[in-house]
């Protein structure tokens, strides 16, 4: 583990688990650390044959986001099978960098820089960085890819935190567009204008009855607030895309800022005409993201 430490904020890095985030605390307030991610203990992580890096705080996604459908896709008329990853989904999902193990490449009192080289079989073949750092009162966050493969392929890029809800919660994330999903609420079906229950154009509570949506023609700027504890967390990225997940009666939710809408690699008109960026080999992509905190009055 890997930790940073300011007078305002501390997160600790894990990097042999996804190169993920245990924990991302608010520690200014005076009466002991407040979760601005979801925490968990590194054990509780760990299972049997590995790690479950749904119980993290957040980690990276490499070289894609979110699921594919149909076993794969097809680029440059070449057909790429991609294997699935999880024995309870029925499609591959978040690409492969959270679920191995990153190594540190360079450590300093207030960033940490991890890196990865990964193969997906007849696929993908990549090296990633990952970079936090803490800036006063905020974690900011670079996640690079280079295509060390022998062909071009479509990559794309995002993180996937999970927020507490602190007894309440409020979101402001505007967007012009959301893809409404299939029957099974799994692969998006067709992209709409957003229905007044989602629109996050103000600062709006979190709908009830779950929700599991990608959202384009993001600003790249959303603000979630805790009023009970108040406090109020900006997140930016240099991205158009957000992935909103919402669970029914669970006590967390997920805002995922992406470079593409679910199974890009599959929608009409191309993984391009969606976010996604071809590298040829030696080609490199990055994104930034940053996520900042303001105390009670919310102001910016």
């Amino acid at each position: 583990m890997v930790r940073l430490e300011n007078a305002r904020l501390g997160v600790t890095v894990v990097p042999a688990m996804g190169g993920g985030l245990a924990c991302f605390d608010w520690l200014a307030g005076g009466s002991g650390p407040v979760a601005l991610m979801r925490a968990v203990e590194p054990g509780e992580v760990a299972t049997p044959t590995g790690f479950e890096p749904n119980r993290l705080a957040c980690y990276p996604l490499v070289p894609w986001s979110n699921r594919v459908t149909g076993g794969g896709f097809t680029h440059g008329g070449e057909r790429i099978t991609l294997p699935l990853n999880r024995a309870d989904d029925d499609y591959p999902i978040h690409g492969s960098g959270w679920q191995r193990a990153w190594r540190v490449v360079r450590q300093a009192a207030m960033s940490v820089t991890l890196a990865l080289h990964d193969t997906i079989a007849g696929a993908y073949d990549y090296e990633a960085t990952l970079a936090y750092a803490l800036d006063d009162d905020a974690l900011r966050v670079e996640l690079g890819v280079t295509n060390t493969g022998s062909a071009a392929r479509p990559f794309g890029l995002g993180l996937h935190p999970f927020f507490p809800c602190h007894d309440s919660v409020r979101l402001h994330a505007p967007a012009r567009t959301v893809w409404l999903n299939d029957s099974r609420n799994l692969a998006p079906r067709v992209r709409d204008a957003v229905p007044p229950a989602w629109d996050f154009s103000t600062d709006t509570d979190l709908p009830t009855g779950g929700l599991n949506n990608g959202f384009q023609g993001w600003t790249g700027r959303a603000r979630i607030t805790w009023p009970a504890r108040g406090l109020a967390l900006d997140v930016s990225g240099d991205v158009d895309t957000y992935i909103l997940y919402v669970p029914e009666g669970e006590g967390f939710f997920c805002f995922e800022p992406v470079d593409h809408p679910v199974d890009a690699l599959n929608l009409p008109g191309g993984a391009t005409a969606h976010g996604m960026a071809v590298l040829a080999p030696g080609q490199a992509l990055a994104r930034s993201f940053a996520f900042r905190v303001s105390e009670e009055g919310y102001d910016r």
